[in-house]
């Protein structure tokens, strides 16, 4: 049976770890993962057709997130899928289009059992993934599945202990993935948390007034691998 260990609860589509942004970014380039380039003209497409679908849905969606925030959202994600391929292609995974479909099928299905009556792509873009990129998506969470059944055998533990040991073990396997990537995001953008792959604002130079402490966590800038 296809795993999904992604939370999806009513609307959550996000998991995996993340990389920071470190170094010179080329002109005209968003990101640059490995030997792959993001270009700005890409990611605009993308946020065009995240910003369609977010139309469609109107009023009803609930976003996750600030509309300023699309081009934050999708370049995540496509860093998030980069990984995730580069994890399959170390690991030596691959994943057909049955399996892509299969691993969608079981998101949807945890959506329902939410209680969720939304469309996977209504979900998809209340949590900053263009309807487009759902293929994407299926591959993303696919590979990970094949990845587990690696790692465990194709038996899923029983015990908490046991989860965990294999959760730490998926996650530094991916954490070695994202950082063979040599992943930078252009500053524009801000840079990604390696806690989960979002996209956070950089730190002003500018001088500001002391304020409290946040409750909210630090992002982890740097691998943990």
């Amino acid at each position: 049976m296809l795993r999904t260990w992604m939370k999806l609860g009513a609307a959550v589509l996000v998991g995996g770890v993340a990389v920071a942004a470190c170094g010179p970014v080329k002109l005209g380039a968003a990101a640059i993962l490995g030997t792959q380039r993001v270009t700005s003209t890409n990611l605009s497409a993308e946020v065009s057709n995240l910003n369609e679908g977010y139309q469609q849905y109107r009023p009803g969606i609930q976003l996750q997130y600030p509309v300023s925030q699309m081009p934050q959202q999708v370049l995540a994600w496509i860093v998030r899928f980069q990984v995730r391929d580069r994890l399959a292609q170390q690991e030596g995974i691959t994943v057909t289009p049955t399996e892509v479909q299969q691993a969608l099928a079981a998101i949807t299905a945890s959506i329902r059992q939410s209680g969720s009556t939304a469309p996977l792509a209504e979900v998809a873009v209340a949590n900053g993934l263009p309807p487009d990129m759902l293929t994407d998506l299926g591959q993303y969470q696919a590979i990970e599945t094949k990845v587990l059944d690696k790692l465990d055998g194709g038996k899923l533990p029983t015990s908490f202990t046991a989860q965990q040991a294999l959760e730490n073990k998926f996650n530094t396997s991916q954490c070695l993935a994202a950082k063979s990537l040599d992943i930078q995001i252009n500053p524009q953008f801000g840079e990604l948390d390696y806690s989960d792959f979002s996209v956070v604002p950089a730190p002003t130079t500018l001088s500001k007034p002391q304020s409290p402490p946040s409750a909210s966590p630090k992002a982890e800038l740097t691998p943990p691998c």
